[in-house]
């Protein structure tokens, strides 16, 4: 029997495996998806600059209503990995189904009101005439997709509440790849302009959510689960969703008001910031990759009942997301100098970016503490406290950010009232991990 230190080294070592086998395929997954919006940027802007204005306008519509839908993983991961937990595989894949049907439906409804709405949706950012036009036949063929897309979202979250993150990054690989060579062949082979991006994008996402939904069915036929619409399933999956929706919508929120007020302050301005929150979104990735990782560990630990085991490896992810955050905010600071002169030429853009960069690298670390206990509350089923710590951070932070711009503080300010709300995230979550409020343990929550 192994005791004393030598079992507490061998405990944490454990620990760490199962969040380096979860995080790391989570992390190459996640960023398979900027990448594939890049690509299709490149493929679309060699069209011209009507064609990739319209490609920004109409895949933030695009991006925003998948986003909302993020619960469909989120949920799904924490509810089959209770199950898991609790050595019921049989439920767990049940309840994975349930989520399947539930995206399904959505996807359904969203796709119509898209097709319906594109005009009205695209009119609302008032484009000009041409790319107003190519904006709507984009965002009109990828809602096609939508469907396959959120079915995409819950069968990665039931793969990763059976701890399995491989699989959904195999698949979001290879989707990548197709996108491109789809996107290549139809724009420029086929001569379809924008149309043959969107339609390139949107196989290769409907192909990526048939493969996933084939695991996942397979799974369930192997355990003995139910593949039907089962109703209450559904409609429970769909209540645990609403405080996730809450709590993504405050998120987007917060960061569509920080470039609201960057882009109030000027076109310097904004253009340090686009450059300033893609390096930190990427950034965010790596954190994210854990909260995935904690997602699936704390759901499966609370469903066999270990609240020991939950509360050691929440403060293990913790150290790892701290720590993360360090790595992170240190190379964002100290290799300014050497990125910063890709992204522009304006000497004045440099000088407030690299500005910017620091007070964004100061933050690091509490962004990565923030992630991680996001995650552990998600896998815990606490959806409804992190939609309240998300309304309070909101409303504590949109004050700040509009005093900025009243007070004229400059984007230097901006980011750091940003990681106020940052920090008024964290104090929010950290308080939640200290009590028990949230340790509920079996099958369900």
């Amino acid at each position: 029997m192994v005791t004393g230190r030598t079992g507490l080294r061998r405990l944490i070592g454990v620990q760490d495996k199962e969040i380096l086998r979860l995080a790391v395929p989570a992390f190459f997954a996640l960023v398979s998806e900027p990448l594939m919006l890049l690509a299709d940027s490149a493929i679309v802007g060699h069209l011209g600059t009507p064609q990739l204005a319209a490609l920004g306008v109409a895949g933030t519509i695009l991006q925003t209503l998948v986003g909302v839908c993020v619960f469909l993983a989120y949920g799904t991961t924490s509810s089959v990995a209770r199950r898991i937990g609790a050595g019921d595989h049989r439920a767990a894949l049940a309840q994975g189904i349930d989520g399947l049907w539930l995206a399904l439906l959505l996807g359904v409804v969203l796709a119509l009101a898209g097709l319906i709405l594109a005009p009205t949706a695209i009119a609302a950012f008032d484009p000009s005439a041409d790319v107003a036009g190519h904006a709507v036949t984009y965002l009109r063929i990828s809602c096609f997709g939508i469907p396959s897309m959120l079915l995409l979202l819950a069968a990665t979250g039931v793969l990763r509440g059976l701890q399995d993150t491989k699989t959904p990054m195999i698949v979001a690989i290879s989707a990548n790849l197709a996108n491109i060579g789809l996107n290549v062949l139809l724009v420029y082979g086929l001569d379809l302009d924008i149309a043959g991006s969107a339609l390139g994008t949107a196989l290769a996402q409907t192909a990526a959510g048939v493969a996933l939904v084939v695991v996942v069915v397979r799974g369930a036929r192997r355990d003995g689960a139910k593949l039907r619409p089962d109703r209450p399933g559904i409609l429970a999956s769909a209540q645990m969703g609403v405080p996730l929706i809450v709590r993504t919508l405050t998120l987007r929120a917060a960061i569509i008001l920080l470039a609201f007020v960057a882009t109030a302050l000027g076109t310097t301005s904004v253009a340090a910031h686009q450059v300033a929150f893609t390096l930190w979104s990427f950034l965010a990735l790596a954190l994210d990759a854990i909260a995935i990782a904690a997602q699936a560990l704390t759901g499966r630990s609370l469903g066999a009942g270990d609240v020991a085991g939950t509360r050691a490896i929440t403060r293990r992810m913790m150290w790892w997301g701290l720590f993360s955050g360090l790595i992170g905010g240190l190379a964002l600071w100290g290799l300014r100098d050497l990125y910063v002169p890709l992204f522009s030429s304006d000497p004045e853009v440099r000088s407030t970016l690299a500005a910017v960069l620091v007070v964004a690298a100061i933050w690091q670390p509490v962004n990565g503490v923030v992630f991680v206990l996001d995650g552990v509350l998600i896998g815990a089923g606490d959806g409804p406290y992190l939609a309240v710590a998300g309304v309070i951070a909101l409303v504590l932070y949109v004050p700040l950010a509009l005093c900025v711009l009243w007070l004229g503080g400059g984007i230097v300010a901006l980011w750091w009232a940003f990681g106020v709300y940052m920090l008024l995230r964290l104090l929010t979550l950290i308080t939640r991990e200290r009590g028990d409020g949230w340790l509920v343990t079996g099958a369900t929550r």
